[in-house]
């Protein structure tokens, strides 16, 4: 416990903003692959939490934890840090912050603004979602899944395989000392709208993250 306590406090000392760019475009530093709790002890810690500090994240950090969460970790084939049915990697991740909305591309390894505007208190009905620095929103790209497959069986393996991305960075902030918790409790509708999504981006979970409020 006081190993998991150091490493937060480590981590949520190091915040900063998300760094700008001149393009909208965050190149995101190398995820660091090395050290971090062992498995079982990261199990042992694993946890919902639900009260969350403001200090913003550095980018080394958001870069380590999108990588874990649903990064290329075999850069010959593609293929990510979390499975998905017959490799469709449908599931793409949002990142909410103060500084605005950015999707992560993972081949690039970098967030790509889509929105200016600061949208947290959008991405659920708790109130936390406003406080905590980061609320990534997990959308389904249906367009990717089988053209033959019915929407309900679509529906089916994107909950399925945003729950290994959701469980990826659950394991990461227990590792790392961050609080988190995966939620439900989501607008939809309104949200979908917002971010301006298409008509075969379905919005499945969102996640919050950031340091333990003490």
């Amino acid at each position: 416990m006081f190993k998991q306590i150091f490493l937060g406090l480590i981590v949520c000392i190091m915040g900063a903003q998300l760094s700008g760019s001149e393009n909208g475009t965050i190149k995101l530093p190398a995820p660091q692959k090395k050290g971090g709790m062992p498995l079982m002890e990261t199990l042992d810690n694993r946890k919902s939490q639900r009260s969350f500090s403001s200090k913003e994240l550095s980018d080394q950090t958001l870069s380590n934890l999108l990588w874990a969460a649903f990064g290329i970790n075999r850069p010959e084939s593609g293929k990510r840090t979390a499975p998905s049915a017959v490799d469709w990697q449908e599931i793409d991740i949002y990142v909410a912050s103060k500084s605005g909305t950015y999707f992560y591309n993972a081949e690039k390894h970098a967030l790509e603004k889509i929105l200016d505007k600061d949208i947290r208190n959008q991405t659920g009905t708790q109130g936390f979602v406003d406080d905590a620095p980061i609320n990534l929103v997990f959308v389904a790209d249906y367009s990717r899944m089988g053209s033959d497959m019915s929407d309900e069986a679509r529906k089916y393996y994107s909950w399925c395989d945003t729950g290994y991305i959701s469980q990826n960075v659950y394991l990461f902030c227990a590792s790392e000392g961050l609080a988190t918790v995966v939620r439900g409790m989501v607008d939809r509708k309104k949200l979908r709208k917002i971010m301006d999504l298409k008509d075969h981006q379905k919005i499945v979970l969102a996640q919050t993250v950031g340091c333990p409020k003490n």
